[in-house]
């Protein structure tokens, strides 16, 4: 099984050892799994965040989201710079990739649509503005499949002709320290993954 914790470490690692601090295109699921991989990542990298997430329901959501990951990007500090970039949105672009797997389960092949979807405008963006690297933070969370996440940033890569990040941020505490950051920062915990499929097993897991 391959450590993809540890292949970040090696790439931080010889990047570290040649003076470089590369430039990184980090998409974003959300404010609190975000904030760790910030607080982390910006130590050996000069970050681009961009919060693409075209899957959440309802629409007040989506801004009351997008809000919070503005707010907690203006008042962390940061070894390297931070800049952020908001993705469009438009739901439709969700329920065309999940077309025909609205009863999946949650985490199923559904979920694995979404992750491509939102990863590949991560390669794109990180392509055209020339970014040495790109990734998510989708990894940090223990939900969410590390491996078919990072396997879909590989295929990605080689698609688009830029390096993919290997991440598995839920390592090294990486989970924990986002929720205390959270609470330090005061962040809006949502119950639910995003889209309307996972909000609903939540509504019914809490009847």
């Amino acid at each position: 099984m391959r450590q993809y914790q540890k292949e970040l470490d090696r790439i931080i690692e010889e990047n570290g050892k040649n003076g470089v601090v590369p430039s990184l295109l980090l998409h974003s699921c959300c404010a609190p799994c975000s904030s760790y991989c910030l607080s982390y990542l910006s130590e050996y990298f000069r970050i681009t965040l961009l919060y693409y997430n075209p899957n959440i329901y309802p629409e007040e959501e989506y801004f009351k989201r997008v809000e919070e990951q503005k707010r907690l990007i203006g008042e962390m500090d940061f070894k390297n710079p931070v800049s952020f970039i908001e993705g469009s949105f438009d739901p439709k672009e969700f329920y065309s990739a999940v077309k025909g797997l609205e009863k999946c389960k949650e985490g199923g092949e559904r979920c694995f649509k979404c992750y491509e979807l939102r990863l590949r405008e991560a390669a794109e963006y990180g392509k055209k503005g020339s970014f040495d690297y790109f990734t998510t933070t989708l990894s940090i969370s223990p939900l969410k499949n590390a491996a078919k996440i990072n396997e879909i940033g590989e295929k990605l890569a080689e698609e688009y002709g830029i390096r993919h990040l290997p991440s598995d941020f839920k390592k090294k505490d990486g989970y924990k320290k986002s929720t205390l950051l959270s609470r330090e920062y005061g962040l809006y915990r949502q119950n639910y993954c995003g889209c309307v499929f996972s909000r609903s097993d939540s509504d019914n897991n809490s009847e």
